[in-house]
């Protein structure tokens, strides 16, 4: 069956008209190469043809692929419409389908002439209906526009900023023009947006060599893509009160210029900065822009991605540290820290790591389902993610991946034998938290042996602790772990500070004997796990060895035989010629009893899968 296209559609669109998901064929695509690559379409209603198409940046992979080719039929969901200085215009396609493959179409439909926009043919069947009404606001564009790249975030039809209440009035009293984001290029020098803020920063300060200033930024979206606007030093106590999240504004007259993707993941080759002519006017008409967009990369793939890369991310919390406090070497500032770790359905687990105000309010105890824009990438252990102050953190947000991703988990996700993809210290792991393994099977699958060191988790008993010279006298300063030497004066030495100090402070390296029913390791536990086995800190126990020697020995001996859910590093080491493997408590919990029951039965229901087999 032949198909028939929508006569009369190119027309409309010249005219400044909106057809609904017209299907047009392609007479020719070629590839457009002065400047970032696009593809430039000529395309047929059956009536008339039109050779300023272009496709959307994110759809590039359809003409490199060769999904969509000449003769090819296509349903144009989506376009924006740019009007150029001489009148023409410019169609960005956002969304097509491809409903007739070339093989599937028979050559050309009909007999096609190129439009004149100026003199436009109408088929009969629309010859005694009125014609169709042009837009109220043309987007305002250079001519430039149809030649340059427009933004790559272009992802929605924007052909409703028409009749918006609140719209400012240019000098002439006349109705400013609104431009879609995804149109901004730095050739032009006046335009107006209606963006909603999704993220806004808190206020940083910088100190150099040029000055001192501060600055915050904020990330504006409407339906066409979304960028990102800094505003610096002059403007920052104007707008920082002005400007609030999920709130819409007309904004005019930013600076433009290339986006640097090393500090944002907002998808748009520009970004802005305020200037002394930047407007910000509130808007009330706000029901028809979306709120904050996502594009989240499973956790399983970001081993795949290159340091510092910013992205999208979202998990189930599966466990959180408690907050700790740092201190920033640059500015001797101290700042809140706290990690969470992720776990999504390709059964990976990340760590985040929170700063400041977020690491301080975040609470991990329901397992929220968080979804992260804009954190940062790193290799620190494995793969780890860091938020940053221009990050948006969302704790079980109203979107359908987190709807997805929590019925997974509660039916379960929470059960299964996830593997962390970060080689740090982890949080609370009870459950299926990360790379569970037996002794026996650690022993078996020589864990330790290759190029880096190995973590795994396991249920052990602690059945033996040497208590033989586990307390040592150390250095006081906080940054320094360093053993003293007694110059039997009074003073104690420390020779990586080059000091002598009058007093000293107790640390501790605990070796214990973990085993399971089938096999057992020798452990080394430095001060927070030896505290954590043995139940009192550091520094009573050093003075209860030099005190009360039999109270010492109890500590140790009721310690014994006590189980937990320990992080093990396991590193193959040389020492004086020798190989041995080192392992390292890297984090001790009590077990989890409910959770490591599921998992036992977890266990014996794959085992009884696979005698079934």
């Amino acid at each position: 069956m032949a198909i028939r296209l929508s006569e009369g559609a190119i027309s409309s669109i010249v005219q400044g008209g909106t057809p609904s998901q017209p299907l047009l064929q392609v007479i020719s695509i070629r590839r457009i190469t002065n400047g970032p690559p696009r593809y430039r379409v000529l395309m047929s209603d059956g009536i008339n043809t039109l050779s300023s198409f272009l496709l959307a940046t994110q759809l590039n992979y359809m003409g490199d692929e060769g999904l969509i080719a000449v003769n090819c039929v296509c349903q144009i969901n989506r376009f924006i419409c740019n009007t150029m200085k001489d009148g023409r215009r410019a169609v960005v396609i956002v969304d097509l389908k491809v409903v007739k493959t070339a093989d599937q179409v028979n050559g050309k439909i009909g007999n096609p002439v190129p439009i004149n926009e100026g003199q436009t043919q109408q088929p009969a069947a629309l010859a005694n209906q009125p014609a169709v009404k042009p837009m109220q606001n043309s987007y305002a564009s250079d001519a430039a526009s149809v030649h340059s790249t427009p933004a790559k975030s272009e992802s929605r039809s924007s052909n409703k900023f028409g009749g918006i209440r609140g719209l400012p009035s240019s000098a002439g009293g006349s109705q400013t023009k609104v431009v879609p984001i995804a149109c901004l290029n730095p050739y032009q020098s006046k335009w107006t947006i209606r963006a909603r803020v999704t993220n806004k920063s808190q206020i940083r300060t910088w100190s150099n060599s040029r000055g001192e200033g501060k600055l915050f930024s904020i990330e504006l979206l409407d339906e066409s893509g979304e960028i990102r606007a800094t505003v610096f030093t002059e403007q920052v106590d104007k707008y920082f009160p002005l400007i609030e999240v999920n709130k819409v504004y007309f904004v005019s007259k930013g600076t433009l210029k290339t986006a640097n993707k090393q500090y944002t993941s907002v998808k748009n080759d520009y970004e802005m900065t305020f200037n002394n002519d930047t407007t910000v006017i509130p808007c009330d008409d706000v029901d028809d822009l979306p709120t904050v967009q996502f594009d989240f990369v499973p956790i399983d793939q970001l081993e795949n991605k290159n340091k510092d890369t910013m992205l999208d991310v979202i998990g189930v919390c599966k466990s959180f540290e408690d907050v700790t406090k740092i201190t920033v070497r640059s500015s001797n500032r101290e700042v809140a820290k706290r990690n969470v770790y992720l776990l999504d359905m390709s059964g990976k687990i990340v760590s985040a790591t929170l700063w400041g105000e977020d690491a301080e309010k975040f609470n991990g105890s329901q397992q929220p389902v968080v979804a992260i824009k804009g954190v940062r990438l790193s290799d620190f252990g494995g793969r780890s993610l860091s938020v940053l102050s221009s990050s948006s953190l969302l704790i079980n947000p109203d979107i359908p991946e987190a709807f997805k991703l929590r019925a997974w988990f509660d039916k379960e996700g929470q059960a299964i034998e996830a593997t962390s993809i970060s080689d740090i210290k982890g949080g609370s792991f009870g459950g299926g938290s990360t790379n569970w393994k037996m002794l026996l099977e650690v022993k078996n699958e020589n864990l330790g042996h290759g190029d880096k060191a190995d973590y795994y988790t396991t249920v052990g008993t602690i059945v033996y602790l040497k208590k033989e010279n586990c307390m040592y006298q150390a250095c006081p300063t906080a940054e320094c772990n360093k053993k003293v030497i007694d110059q039997q004066n009074g003073l104690y030495r420390c020779e990586k500070c080059d000091r002598e100090f009058p007093n000293f402070k107790y640390r501790m390296i605990l070796s214990v004997n973990l085993a399971d029913f089938g096999e057992n390791q020798w452990v080394t536990c430095f001060q927070e796990t030896g505290e954590a086995i043995l139940g009192q800190n550091a520094t009573y126990l050093g003075e209860l060895k030099d005190s009360n020697e039999q109270a010492f020995e109890e500590i140790f001996q009721n310690a014994n035989f006590r189980s937990y859910t320990c992080r093990v590093r396991v590193k193959l080491e040389t020492y004086n010629d020798e190989s041995r493997i080192k392992a390292t408590m890297m984090d001790v919990k009590p077990v989890d009893h409910k959770e490591y029951s599921k998992r036992l039965i977890m266990n014996i229901r794959k085992h009884a899968a696979t005698q079934a087999c």
